[in-house]
């Protein structure tokens, strides 16, 4: 593993624990140059290709759909593991359909539907990107159509 400091690929596991769903392994690591980082090992059941909308075809990145929950839920009361969890799980969604190319629409919708279940604030955030809102009348056409905020 290259050590994310120096660049060099001199590192030793420290510590190596499952994580708490079971999904993964988190490997604690050490470098020569004395820093201490964290790797993630995960199973992948098979190579998956996002089609975007344009048509255009790349590989599945987990990193920029963590990255994406991550802003979504940014100042929000879900802690760590929770947010972890949720990505795994959209992760093996897709992986279940059974399917080796997937929508980005087919992403998005996952990933609002497990948003408007886990906190309403990001699921509104996620979809004022995923749903490319340009004016405030389309915020507020949005939340009147959905009941997440009713419940409450």
């Amino acid at each position: 593993m290259i050590c994310p400091c120096h660049k060099k690929g001199d590192t030793s596991v420290v510590d190596s624990r499952p994580t708490e769903d079971g999904t993964a392994i988190r490997r604690r690591r050490l470098c020569i140059c004395g820093e201490r980082f964290t790797t993630f090992e995960r199973v992948q059941f098979r190579e998956l290709t996002v089609v975007k909308k344009n048509g255009r075809k790349s590989p599945f990145d987990r990193e920029k759909l963590s990255k994406s929950i991550y802003v979504a839920l940014k100042k929000r009361p879900i802690d760590t593991e929770t947010i972890e969890k949720f990505i795994s799980k959209i992760s093996r969604s897709m992986e279940e359909l059974g399917q080796s190319e997937i929508s980005s629409n087919t992403i998005g919708t996952m990933v609002m539907e497990g948003l408007k279940d886990l906190d309403p604030v990001a699921y509104v955030r996620f979809a004022s990107v995923y749903r490319n809102f340009r004016e405030e009348k389309d915020f507020v056409q949005f939340v009147d159509r959905i009941d997440v905020f009713k419940k409450r």
